[in-house]
């Protein structure tokens, strides 16, 4: 490819020599040799063997100073092009490294010209690319770790049953149920996740009141926080927060939240709900008391699959995606989330624009 595109600028640059040289030939043949003949014959010099003199000594360091440039362009073409087209190169061979699955390797941007814009531009490419690789390969791996356990423990009861090691009893149907079910829930989350990938494009906006939607989503959970006795207290602005949201994706936003507010706090605790608006934004604020989570867990709550609980016990359910559903589906409204931690106490904020519907 480069041989290819160095030839084609060569090429350019020979055909602007041949017309400049075309244009000085004529302008010399015309208008100088004229003007040459003008004057020998105002001095009284006969014109003719001096004009073919000059004439021809114009024309022949004319030609010596046509090959002179074309030696010059080839020059420059094959020296200076050779380095101007190198990322380039570089960048083909890089492609092909990627495509082999080799996502670490990036082009080296000296210059701060176009092409040196192009490879930190192909080097950004790349970057992501190897980001959404490594998430793929996390992804995966945390899926055969979440389903390993339940079908271990279901072949090990399954086993013991048909050898007759355990009698068949219903408590023992009832575990084998209990596993069934987060079989079913973790393969619901990790549709519910991909959907929320796929959300960014696909959100069906409508003028809605946030206040009410939390309203209703932390209703639906009354049952929950009643089964462990946690009060939960609503903090919102008597006047509606309207926004642009799409119903559906909010609604699954709010109950995630409160899902996991209910989960993790502790029997007998509280969760704060507050909304905040401004005329620029809506800010919603979870509090929750989280007592096993520590400070460098914040930054990986809404990773997939990340639970603060250390032993990853599965007393509390679930199976770490859910704040990861949250994190998506709130980039997918312009929003963004973020989690602080202050006196055992988490509080999960999210900011939503608060354009006009």
């Amino acid at each position: 490819m480069r041989p290819y595109l160095i030839l084609k600028l060569l090429a350019i640059h020979l055909v602007v020599i041949g017309f400049a040289m075309a244009i000085v030939w004529l302008a010399i043949d015309t208008l100088a040799a004229g003007y040459f003949v003008t004057l020998m014959e105002k001095y009284g010099i006969s014109p003719e063997p001096a004009h073919a003199m000059f004439v021809d000594a114009v024309h022949r360091y004319l030609l010596w100073a046509s090959l002179g440039a074309v030696a010059l362009a080839v020059v420059l073409s094959f020296v200076l092009m050779r380095r101007v087209l190198a990322p380039l190169s570089r960048m083909t061979v890089t492609t092909r490294e990627i495509a082999a699955g080799n996502f670490g390797v990036r082009v080296p941007a000296e210059t701060g010209d176009e092409v040196g814009q192009l490879a930190r531009a192909f080097n950004r490419m790349a970057a992501s690319l190897e980001d959404i690789e490594r998430l793929r390969r996390d992804l995966m791996i945390d899926v055969a770790h979440e389903l390993r356990t339940p079908l271990t423990n279901m072949r090990g009861y399954l086993e013991a049953l048909n050898d007759g090691v355990i009698p068949p009893s219903a408590d023992t149907i009832a575990l084998l149920q209990d596993e069934t079910l987060r079989l079913v829930q973790l393969v619901e989350d990790v549709l519910q996740l991909a959907r929320a990938d796929a959300a960014r494009s696909r959100l069906t906006l409508e003028p809605l009141d946030l206040g009410a939607l939390i309203r209703e989503a932390f209703a639906a959970l009354a049952p929950v926080f009643a089964r462990r006795a946690i009060t939960v207290r609503l903090d919102m602005p008597e006047s509606p927060v309207v926004l642009a949201l799409d119903r559906r994706h909010m609604s699954r936003i709010l109950r995630n939240l409160g899902d996991n507010a209910a989960r993790y706090s502790p029997s007998g605790g509280d969760v704060k709900v507050s909304l905040e608006a401004t005329p620029e934004r809506a800010c919603i604020r979870v509090v929750n008391t989280a007592p096993h989570l520590v400070a460098r867990d914040l930054p990986l709550i809404f990773e997939r699959f990340y639970r603060g609980e250390k032993s990853r016990s599965r007393d509390h359910g679930g199976a770490g995606i859910g704040l990861a559903i949250v994190k998506e589906l709130m980039e997918a409204h312009g929003g963004r989330v973020a989690a602080d931690r202050h006196d055992d106490r988490l509080t999960i904020r999210l900011e939503l624009p608060r354009t006009r519907p």
